[in-house]
C-alpha cells in the first residue's frame, strides 16, 4: 500500500527488541468462538498491546487485518503466523498513519478481502519524551496528534461505512489521560482526546446500534515502552502501581475480548482500565 514513510526520531520500536519477555497470549487461554464469523481491523496490531489483541481475537474465532508502520515489518509477519496458526486468516497492510489517505485505503482493503468489518481497534500511537516542555516543536506536537487522534478520527469514519448495528469500535486510551505526565504531554493530550472522542461517538451511534468504548491501560511491557524510556526507567517501570509490577499485553488484551463481543452487549462510552491496581476516578 502506497504512503509516504516518516522517520520518528522514536519509533513505537520492535518486538525483538524487548529487553523483558512480553507474553502475548497464555498457553492456557481457551477460546469459545465469542467472535466467530467476525472481521476485525487493529491499527498498531503487528506488536505490544494490538498484538495481543489480535491474538486474542483470532482465538476466539475472528480474521484479523492489521495495519503496520513500514518499518515493522518483521513483527507484522511474525503476528500474521501466530494468527494463522489459530487457523484465521489475516491481512497485512502496511502504512504510515501520518499519511491521512491510509485510513481510507486500510478500510478498502479490508472491504476487499473480507466484505465486512465487525471491530474497529484503535490502537496504534507514538510517544516521544520530553521533560522540557519549552523545547517541544510544533512538528511533535502535531505529529503526535496526527498518528494517536487524527488517524483514530479517519479510520472510525471510514470503516463505519460499513458497520453495521452489533459491531464495536474500540480505542485505547492510558492511564495517563488521568494522571498525566510531565515528560510525555503530548502523548497524554491525545489519550485524553481519545476518551472525550469514545464518551462522544458512543452517544452519536447508540441508535444504529453500534457500541463504543475504550482501554486505558497502565504500565505494559511493549515495544513502545523499550523504545522511548531510558534503560534507568524501565528498570523502575511499572513499581509505583499498587501490584508493583509493569502488566504483560496478554493482562490487557482480554478486556478488549469482552468489549467486542456480545459479553459487553450493555456497555458502550466506557473505559476500562487494567492498570495494575491504580484507582482512577471516571
Amino acid at each position: 500500500m502506497n504512503s509516504t514513510t516518516t522517520t520518528y526520531s522514536h519509533l513505537p520500536g520492535l518486538t525483538n527488541r524487548l529487553t523483558q519477555k512480553a507474553v502475548y497470549i497464555r498457553e492456557t487461554y481457551k477460546g469459545s468462538e465469542k467472535l466467530q464469523n467476525k472481521v476485525a481491523l487493529i491499527s498498531g496490531g503487528d506488536s505490544g498491546i494490538g498484538k495481543a489483541v489480535a491474538l486474542h481475537f483470532a482465538r476466539e474465532g475472528a480474521d484479523i487485518a492489521l495495519i503496520y508502520h513500514p518499518t515493522e515489518e518483521e513483527d507484522a509477519y511474525a503476528t500474521k503466523e501466530l494468527i494463522e496458526k489459530e487457523h484465521q486468516k489475516c491481512l497485512l497492510i502496511c502504512g504510515d498513519l501520518l499519511d491521512p489517505f491510509i485510513p481510507g485505503q486500510a478500510v478498502q482493503a479490508v472491504m476487499g478481502r473480507f466484505g465486512q468489518i465487525d471491530i474497529l481497534v484503535n490502537n496504534a500511537a507514538v510517544q516521544r519524551p520530553n521533560d522540557d516542555f519549552t523545547t517541544l516543536s510544533d512538528q511533535q506536537w502535531e505529529e503526535t496528534f496526527e498518528v494517536n487522534v487524527f488517524a483514530c478520527f479517519r479510520l472510525t469514519r471510514e470503516a463505519l461505512k460499513y458497520m453495521k448495528a452489533g459491531a464495536a469500535v474500540i480505542n485505547t486510551a492510558s492511564v495517563l489521560a488521568y494522571q498525566g505526565h510531565g515528560g510525555l504531554i503530548d502523548y497524554a493530550a491525545t489519550k485524553g482526546a481519545l476518551i472525550s472522542f469514545t464518551r462522544s461517538l458512543s452517544q452519536n451511534l447508540a441508535a444504529m446500534g453500534i457500541r463504543v468504548n475504550a482501554v486505558a491501560p497502565g504500565p505494559v511491557l511493549t515495544p513502545l515502552v523499550t523504545s522511548t524510556l531510558s534503560e534507568n526507567t524501565l528498570a523502575d517501570f511499572g513499581k509505583d502501581t499498587p501490584l508493583q509490577r509493569a502488566g504483560q499485553p496478554c493482562e490487557v488484551a482480554t478486556a478488549y475480548v469482552f468489549l467486542a463481543s456480545q459479553d459487553s452487549s450493555y456497555v458502550s462510552g466506557q473505559v476500562l482500565h487494567p492498570n495494575g491496581g491504580k484507582i482512577i476516578n471516571t
